[in-house]
């Protein structure tokens, strides 16, 4: 039961970190450029929803490749 509170703290950091990676590296594209003008609130929430996609999709993979990497001594089992 305690490995299952640890899986949940680290997938939820993992998200976390990288969501935040994720909004950092958007922050050197323009996408104002390619936006509508006087649309800040909707550049803001594309920033923010593309920031998640992009931090949870990297995250899951970090977790997946973490589990597959912990269940690949069973093989040789």
């Amino acid at each position: 039961m305690v490995d299952f509170g640890q899986i949940a703290l680290i997938s939820i950091l993992s998200h976390l970190v990288f969501i935040a990676l994720s909004w950092w590296a958007l922050q050197a594209i323009r996408l104002e450029k390619v936006l509508k003008a006087n649309h800040v609130f909707q550049a803001r929430l594309l920033y923010i929803l593309l920031a998640i996609f992009l931090g949870s999709t990297v995250s899951n993979f970090f977790l997946d490749y973490l589990q597959w990497s912990q269940q690949l001594p069973m093989i040789f089992q």
